[in-house]
């Protein structure tokens, strides 16, 4: 057995079982867990996402939300202990894979049409 071998088991051994389907332009809701001291809580995070890359258990994505006029932008792992689940709120029609377009963008013109199935 050789090193990539290894690598390969103990990637699937981090797997997630259930992986939520959503894609680019959806709008999203993650639950991530914040540690405070001693204590853990759920915080969430609702916004945009604006691309997904990677693959296997490397398998990260950003999601953009605007707080207080500001727009931010948060990379997720996936397949993560850390985020608890994610949630489609609504789905959107998009013909690329990567929004950053979406960063120059505010209010209105920051939309993603909605898909209509």
């Amino acid at each position: 057995m050789n090193a990539s071998e290894i690598i390969k088991n103990i990637e699937a051994e981090q797997l997630k079982a259930e992986v939520p389907e959503f894609s680019v332009g959806d709008t999203v809701k993650v639950y991530g867990k914040i540690k405070e001291g001693n204590r853990e809580r759920i915080q969430v995070f609702e916004g945009v996402v604006l691309k997904k890359q990677g693959g296997s258990s490397r398998e990260t994505f950003t999601v953009r939300k605007f707080s207080n006029g500001v727009g931010v932008e948060k990379t997720w792992p996936l397949h993560s202990p850390n985020v608890e689940k994610v949630e489609v709120v609504r789905y959107g029609k998009v013909r690329r894979a990567k929004l950053n377009y979406l960063r120059g963008r505010s209010g209105k013109a920051a939309k993603v049409k909605e898909l209509v199935k």
